[in-house]
């Protein structure tokens, strides 16, 4: 938290820890125990279930671990609260517990942060795509300047590997030419065309579907959307395609 304020930016974190606050002879729960409702929100989870959650937030002086109090001041944070009303069935009721440097004033402005902190799962994958896809991290590259340079370029195909997932499902009617180029289409239109029975493409949704099946997706009438890694895996054994088909004509040619 120090280190942010050094740095001169903002941080947005969930906690599980209670942290001593006020003057040390009590922790955050005490305080936010005494904070009443101040708004409540509906978010959608899934498709069809809904969850009604009750906000609270308030200022409070947040102090350090007692054996880094020495290294550390006291810091003024904002503590949001968001927990669901009532018992849902099925699963565990919603329990947030963020805490940030920004203020947070009205419910708008504490909604506004819950949706922040909401698309950290969206981070996350295009990280695993980062890490697991890419292997970032088994790079052998021995200057820093090397490896940056490597991690700009891993940055850009995790990136667009993760928005191709996402775009399928927000407009799976769309041309396949928003996210394809005309050679990519080519490739997959023979791909489809040397299975048996396999219908031509024309949506960006049927071609997505073709390049997850490369990568082990079985396209079952009821299966879910193809996630990251069976993308992942179909634009790599894509990719090995398009090289060997140029490689052969160059060859040929």
């Amino acid at each position: 938290f120090c280190e942010t304020q050094a740095l001169g930016t903002h941080f947005l974190v969930r906690t599980c820890v209670d942290r001593l606050a006020g003057d040390g002879g009590h922790t955050i729960a005490d305080e936010m125990s005494e904070t009443t409702v101040q708004g409540t929100h509906r978010i959608t989870i899934g498709k069809d279930d809904h969850a009604d959650i009750e906000l609270r937030y308030r200022r409070i002086q947040v102090l350090p671990p007692i054996g880094k109090q020495k290294r550390y001041p006291s810091l003024s944070l904002t503590i949001l609260h968001a927990r669901e009303s009532g018992t849902p069935e099925g699963r565990p009721p919603i329990d947030w517990r963020l805490i940030t440097d920004l203020p947070v004033t009205t419910p708008d402005e504490a909604i506004e942060k819950l949706d922040w902190y909401a698309q950290r799962w969206k981070i996350e994958l295009f990280h695993k795509i980062l890490k697991s896809g890419c292997r970032a991290e088994d790079a052998r590259l021995r200057t820093a300047e090397r490896l940056a340079n490597l991690i700009a370029i891993f940055c850009i195909l995790s990136w667009r590997l993760f928005w191709m997932t996402m775009i399928n499902r927000a407009a799976p009617d769309a041309s396949p030419r928003l996210i394809l180029t005309d050679v990519e289409i080519t490739l997959i239109d023979h791909l489809a065309a040397s299975r048996r029975n396999e219908p031509p493409g024309r949506t960006l949704s049927d071609y997505l579907t073709q390049i997850a099946r490369l990568g082990g997706y079985l396209a079952r009438a009821h299966d879910p959307p193809p996630g990251n890694i069976v993308i992942w895996r179909g634009w790599s054994r894509l990719m090995d395609i398009k090289i060997g088909a140029n490689v052969s004509r160059n060859i040929c040619g």
